[in-house]
């Protein structure tokens, strides 16, 4: 495929995060792109607004007459998170078009470029935007595809003027592979995804895959602990290549000091909270370092950090009330968020709400949620959202309150949630989960405004 050659890109599944990067880059440069999805969203409505064509009926019918016909104007991308059955996806495939996934196509854009790959289970999101966002605000320039939405640029999707790009290296369905980066930074490597992979082996497995595709003369960084051989370690208080020390927090912001082989920085401001997020910004230094980014530039774009939309994200911040909203949906993120929140405000009752995510990494980790759930004050409990799974006997929000010790807790419905909150009016509130939890978030904010 030569990009230079493509007018016309379609997406099937072009609401996902991803998926809608590439939509908006493709836009960017000019092209036709229209796009399919079975939920209309405010990610699909944004990309309506800026022009893009999206329908939300699955019917064949619905595919504009210039995209019926395959050529080599025309590019195909599809996400493998769209059923098999999808009538939109089958006509494409039963007339002879190629099909792309999203990860090639990245692949591909990415191929010429000198690439900045962040890859891990949880913490690349933030550590990519934070990468992209130093690059940007210190004048060094790159282009971005992100898997979240920048609150300093109300994008996923960033471009530059130079050969530089950042992307977000997906571990779901291997789609990392398709990339060689020059610098790659590798998080974690907890067990997830097992209805892919299987084992926390093979997992583990594809991450060691990954960064041997590094391309000659490339750099590794990665977390301490990890069971990677080679490269640049970080780490928060402890000793590593490149470390965290000094960590403090002031009037509700995080500081910290710097510390790499080669330099200090001291008294750096991060524009989010977290502990979690400390160590992502260590990564996101020592590769700023590596591209020669002066060290007072680098503080100076942590310190106007605005982070990244649904990642410890304050929908309410002021001296009565406290309301963060996080995607946290692995058991390790969701004791990091949350320790996060009790170390910023430990005089307040935490009541979380939380939505599991995919009956199977419920069932894989039930007793990891249980217990990073039974940390907070009250839990108000939603069912589990599918995304593309049948339901599995035995795996339910139910079996997840029965493993839990902490008495304050109760299963409820989306409604009778904003009942309660609206009610109770908790002082510290947090919604954790990456599936549609993010619609309650408005409800809620008003619930908690309403006198």
């Amino acid at each position: 495929m030569e990009l230079g050659n493509i007018k016309l890109v379609y997406l099937v599944g072009i609401g996902g995060i991803g998926m809608s990067g590439l939509a908006r880059y493709f836009h960017h440069l000019g092209c036709r792109v229209c796009g399919y999805d079975k939920t209309e969203t405010e990610l699909t409505s944004d990309l309506i607004k800026e022009g893009i064509g999206i329908v939300f009926d699955d019917n064949e019918e619905s595919i504009p007459s210039d995209f019926r016909e395959p050529n080599a104007h025309t590019l195909i991308i599809y996400t493998p998170a769209i059923p098999k059955g999808a009538e939109i996806l089958n006509y494409f495939i039963n007339n002879g078009f190629e099909l792309f996934k999203r990860s090639q196509v990245l692949g591909i854009i990415s191929k010429g470029m000198f690439t900045v790959a962040i890859a891990g289970t949880h913490g690349k999101t933030t550590t990519s935007t934070i990468v992209a966002h130093i690059l940007k605000d210190s004048g060094k320039d790159c282009s971005a595809f992100l898997g979240g939405i920048s609150t300093n640029y109300h994008s996923n999707v960033l471009y530059g003027k130079n050969n530089i790009v950042v992307v977000e290296a997906d571990e779901f369905d291997r789609s990392f592979l398709t990339l060689h980066p020059d610098i790659a930074i590798i998080t974690s490597m907890d067990a997830d995804h097992l209805d892919i992979y299987g084992d926390h082996q093979h997992l583990t497995d594809s991450f060691k895959q990954f960064a041997s595709q590094i391309k000659e003369g490339g750099k590794l960084i990665h977390r301490l602990g990890l069971p990677l051989n080679t490269g640049f370690t970080y780490s928060i208080n402890q000793p590593a290549d490149a470390n965290a020390s000094n960590i403090y927090i002031k009037e509700g912001d995080f500081y910290f000091d710097f510390n790499n082989q080669n330099i200090e920085i001291k008294n750096i401001k991060l524009g989010i909270a977290g502990l979690h997020n400390i160590e992502n910004a260590v990564a996101a230094i020592e590769v700023a370092l590596m591209l020669d980014i002066n060290p007072e530039a680098i503080k100076a774009a942590l310190a106007n950090f605005k982070g990244v939309k649904r990642r410890f994200e304050y929908i309410i911040k002021d001296k009565n009330q406290i309301f963060i909203d996080d995607y946290a949906h692995h058991p390790e993120e969701l004791k990091a968020c949350i320790n996060s929140v009790k170390r910023l405000y430990p005089d307040k009752k935490l009541t979380t709400i939380f939505q599991p995510h995919l009956f199977t990494r419920t069932r894989d980790f039930a007793d990891g949620f249980a217990e990073a759930l039974d940390l907070v004050d009250e839990l108000l409990l939603l069912d589990i959202y599918p995304a593309r799974e049948l339901p599995i006997d035995g795996v339910s929000s139910a079996m997840l309150l029965q493993k839990m010790n902490l008495i304050n807790k109760r299963l409820c419905g989306k409604q009778e949630v904003i009942e309660i909150v609206k009610i109770e009016k908790p002082e510290l509130l947090l919604t954790v989960g990456a599936g549609d939890i993010d619609k309650l978030v408005q409800p809620l904010k008003i619930a908690l405004q309403n006198v």
